[in-house]
Formats: C-alpha cells, sequence, structure tokens
C-alpha cells in the first residue's frame, strides 16, 4: 500500500521501566525498617515495567475465565479454567512473597515489604491480586483455631504457586479465598441464611448459597453460615481429606464492570463439609480479621492504580507535542500532572504508613495497633474513593488515545472504583471508622496523635487538625455527616504524613490544594507557587 502520510509525534511504549523507582516508596519501605528488601523489590519493579509482564496482563484480561460446571460425560466439576499468562501472573506474585509469606517472616518490616511489593506488581494487572490478597489475609482468621492455622498455615506462605483441584495436604502451596455474601445482606453479613449443621467427626455440613464469592478456584474458602450457637465461621476447602470434590458448586461467573481477569462466581453449599474457625457464634469477629487485612489491600491497591496512572500521564507528556512545544511545558497540563503526582504520593505514604501499623501491632505496640485501627478505616474509605477520579484524570491526558484500548487506560479506569467497593463500600467504610471511634475511644487519641508528630510543621496543617477537633466534638448528627468528618480525618492523616516524610514539593501542594480554605475540586487547580516541575519529576519512568 502506497503511503500516504509520515506517522510523527508518537509516544513510545511505556515499556523498559522500573516501576519501582518510586521516591516516595522507597523512602517508605526504609522508613519502616524493611530497606533489606530493596534489591528484590527492584527485580520485580524491572519485571514489572517490561513489555512482557504488560502482555501477560493484557492477555489475562482479553481472554477472562471460563466456568466447566460439567466434563464431557456429564459428571459435575466446577471448575475455571484460566489464560496461561493469569498463571505466571499469579507464579511471580506467589514467589515474590505478595501473599502469606510475611506471616512466616521475622525479619523486621515484612509486611510493610510485601505491601510495597503489592504496589509495584499490581500496576501489571490488578484482577490476579485478589486472590493474593485473601491468601494473605486468610491466616489471621485461621490462627483463632491454632490446630488449622498449624496444618494450614506454611501451606499458605509457601512460595510455590501449584495451581488445580487436589486434596490442600498434597499441593506444594495454597490460596484462599473467602465467601461472605449472600443475596439478601450484601455488606449485613448478619442476615446470612446458610445453615452449618454440626456431625459427630467434628466436622459441620453447610448448606446455603453465597452471591458474590471471588476467585472460586481457590483451595479453600473462609465462609460465614448459621450454626447452632449463631453466625460463625468456618474453612471450607474445595477438595476433602479422602480425594474426594466438596459438595461446592458453582453456579455462574459475574460479568463485572472491570476485574474480567479474576473470577468471581455464584456458588451453592450442598451439604459441604467445612471445619469451625474460632468459636461458634463469633464468626464476624473471627472473620473480621481477614478483613481488615484486605482492607488494607483495598488501600495498597488504590495507591498502586494511581501510581500508574500519574507515570503513564507524566510519560505521554513528555513525548507528545501540542502548539509547539512538549504537553509537559504547557503550563495547565503541568498543572493537571503535578496534582496527580502529589494525590499519588499521598495514597502511596498512607498506604504504606498503615503498613508500617501493621508490623507495629503484631510486634505488640498497643499505640501502633489503635492508630492502625482508625487509620485504616479511614483510608479505606478516601484513598479508594479517590482512585476513580485519578484514573479518569490520567486517561484524559492521553486525550483520545487515552480512551483506547491498546493504551491500558481504559482497563485502569474500569479497575479503579473496585477497591471502594470491596470490603465494604464507601458508606460502610465510614461507619466502620464511626463505630471504631464510638466502641475504643482510645483509638481516637491515638489517631490525634499521630497527626500532632507534625505540629508546627506547617500552618494550613495545623489549621485542618485544630477544624478536625472540632468535628470531632460535635456530636450532632454525628452520622449524617460522617462522611465530611472521615474525609477530614484521611486528609488530614495523609497531611501530617507528607509534612514529616515527603517531598517539601509535594507536601506544600498537598496543604495549599487539599487543606486550605481556598481551593479548587478538580485535579489541574493547584495555586500558584507550588513547584510544579519537582512534583512532576518524581513520576518520570526510570529505565531499567
Amino acid at each position: 500500500m502506497t503511503a500516504t502520510h509520515e506517522v510523527t509525534n508518537q509516544v513510545p511504549l511505556p515499556y523498559g521501566h522500573d516501576t519501582a523507582a518510586d521516591p516516595a516508596l522507597i523512602a517508605a519501605l526504609h522508613r519502616a525498617g524493611a530497606g533489606w528488601a530493596e534489591d528484590e523489590l527492584h527485580e520485580l519493579g524491572r519485571l514489572a515495567g517490561s513489555e512482557q509482564a504488560a502482555e501477560w496482563g493484557r492477555l489475562a484480561n482479553e481472554n477472562p475465565p471460563v466456568l466447566r460446571t460439567h466434563d464431557r460425560f456429564g459428571h459435575r466439576i466446577d471448575e475455571v479454567e484460566f489464560h496461561p499468562h493469569w498463571h505466571e501472573l499469579m507464579r511471580t506474585a506467589v514467589g515474590h512473597g505478595l501473599h502469606a509469606a510475611p506471616w512466616q517472616d521475622d525479619r523486621p518490616g515484612a509486611h510493610s515489604a510485601r505491601a510495597a511489593k503489592f504496589l509495584v506488581w499490581g500496576q501489571v494487572e490488578a484482577g490476579h491480586t485478589c486472590p493474593v490478597s485473601m491468601t494473605y489475609a486468610a491466616v489471621p482468621a485461621l490462627r483463632a483455631t491454632p490446630s488449622l492455622a498449624a496444618e494450614l498455615e506454611p501451606l499458605l506462605a509457601s512460595r510455590e504457586y501449584d495451581f488445580g483441584l487436589r486434596e490442600p495436604h498434597g499441593k506444594r502451596g495454597l490460596i484462599a479465598g473467602m465467601s461472605m455474601t449472600e443475596k439478601q445482606g450484601g455488606s449485613d453479613v448478619r442476615t446470612n441464611t446458610t445453615t452449618a449443621v454440626p456431625h459427630a467427626d467434628g466436622t459441620y455440613r453447610l448448606t446455603g448459597h453465597k452471591w458474590f464469592t471471588s476467585a472460586p478456584m481457590s483451595d479453600l474458602f473462609l465462609t460465614l453460615a448459621q450454626a447452632p450457637g449463631g453466625l460463625s465461621c468456618f474453612m471450607v476447602p474445595r477438595i476433602l481429606p479422602d480425594g474426594g470434590r466438596n459438595r461446592f458448586h458453582l453456579q455462574r461467573l459475574k460479568d463485572k464492570l472491570g476485574n474480567k481477569s479474576n473470577a468471581s462466581a455464584e456458588i451453592e453449599y450442598d451439604g459441604a463439609v467445612g471445619w469451625l474457625v474460632g468459636e461458634e457464634g463469633r464468626g464476624v469477629p473471627t472473620i473480621i480479621e481477614m478483613v481488615n487485612m484486605t482492607r488494607l489491600d483495598c488501600t495498597i491497591g488504590a495507591a498502586s492504580g494511581m501510581r500508574l496512572g500519574a507515570t503513564r500521564a507524566v510519560h505521554h507528556a513528555l513525548h507528545r507535542r501540542a502548539f509547539g512545544r512538549a504537553l509537559v511545558d504547557q503550563p495547565l497540563m503541568r498543572n493537571v500532572l503535578a496534582d496527580l503526582v502529589v494525590e499519588s504520593e499521598a495514597a502511596t505514604t498512607v498506604a504504606m504508613r498503615l503498613a508500617q501499623t501493621t508490623d507495629g501491632a503484631l510486634a505488640g505496640d498497643g499505640t501502633e495497633a489503635l492508630v492502625r485501627r482508625l487509620g485504616l478505616a479511614v483510608s479505606k474509605y478516601w484513598v479508594c474513593k479517590r482512585g476513580p477520579a485519578h484514573a479518569a484524570e490520567a486517561l484524559e491526558c492521553l486525550g483520545g488515545n487515552g480512551y483506547v484500548e491498546e493504551s491500558g487506560m481504559p482497563r485502569l479506569y474500569r479497575e479503579a472504583p473496585l477497591v471502594s467497593i470491596w470490603e465494604g463500600s464507601g458508606n460502610v467504610a465510614a461507619l466502620d471508622a464511626l463505630r471504631a471511634m464510638a466502641r475504643r475511644p482510645e483509638t481516637v487519641e491515638a489517631f490525634l496523635g499521630e497527626l500532632d508528630a507534625a505540629a508546627g510543621g506547617d500552618r494550613r496543617l495545623d489549621a485542618a487538625v485544630a477544624d478536625l477537633r472540632k468535628q470531632l466534638a460535635d456530636p450532632g448528627e454525628l452520622e449524617f455527616r460522617t462522611r465530611r468528618l472521615v474525609e477530614s480525618m484521611a486528609l488530614a492523616f495523609q497531611g501530617s504524613l507528607l509534612v514529616r516524610h515527603g517531598d517539601p514539593a509535594v507536601a506544600d501542594a498537598f496543604c495549599a490544594s487539599r487543606l486550605s480554605g481556598d481551593h479548587g475540586a478538580a485535579f489541574g487547580t493547584l495555586p500558584a507557587g507550588v513547584d510544579a516541575g519537582a512534583i512532576i519529576d518524581r513520576a518520570r519512568p526510570v529505565p531499567a
């Protein structure tokens, strides 16, 4: 075909970079005492920034999982078939310990190191991080029954990915899932109707439905059911100790907005065998240990998506020209890019601080546990809520090209709302913060103590904290205005961390645009005087 034009002004592919070359992330890793993980983090970052890994993510999404309920002879098999590259993604995540490995790692900052790797690798593809996250989160819940934990924890923490339905004790590594939601209740799990009948051998038989079970190909699940003593938590394996299939039937896979690579299913328990985890009637307190860990991963996942969006937008603006200048040199575009980077670094910094509090709480630090309880609730609400708007603005920086699937930005945009919904949508997360403050008032003092560590560092932050104290002291219509209160708490938390530990230009821009009385609502409304160039440079992709 005869050429009709010369192709110019095209942006090079965004590959060949080290996604771990993130100054905010590396600084947070060292603050958590996990600098020993930096070499492995960069190794993972170079793979995450490669074209090969991008292809794994693309093909796993363009070829979503397929449910096989029966074999060719009509036998029920209830299996989910995945594209081979899904398994490459899982193998890499498990091999680098993004799942339950930290629970058996006694090095300082093990959970912070894992959080940093999760943030870096999640930029490749978000769907497969769901079973990875649930496997991580299953361990503290299983520890409510030490005998189960002793059997299963080493396999859940194994760095070998061993896909396939086989008896758990005969596998080299296990993946865990969670199965709580029912049609009539959603987040209100106390309305669950699935029943659990005790048997003489100490097991239970579960019968009922679950409306939303992510990663149904996992080896075992923590689930809630009504036992004689009330709502209880159970461990339900797909394959029983005798090698037979448990009566755990996959009805259909959900057709979701995003998260296409990951299977989510409706399931039926038809007398499925389960083992009690914790005590009868203590199902919610038992499984909340799992929920809190997955809420941490929601926050990390949102930060991961924001970092990807910011770096992709900056990469495009560095190489694309319009009206005689590179986009990155256009004042209004510089404002937008800098604002995206500010939001990204605020999310990364608070997510890593929460991972650090996890390490501290597990080491027996009571103050860190209190900061984690309230800090996680407000951050899960706010950081995850900011993700979709951030993804939309980053996509817009690429113009029409960003709206095309080949850019990868539509997938980022579709993924962004998930973490705001998973493990409790906005209202559930906000009310969880309110519940923590009501039931454990000491969490408020610990949280305010965390903010006060930055006192005097920035007048706008000081004013925001003073206003927050007034909001907390006002009991009027507290539930109605919970979102406003939780938003204020989250912003003050992020601001305090940036003032204490962040890049000065980023901290100044954050306080000027998020905490002062005169700021715009849209991205790209940073006030005059911020150092946009210094901020944008922090998101320039670094060659591997």
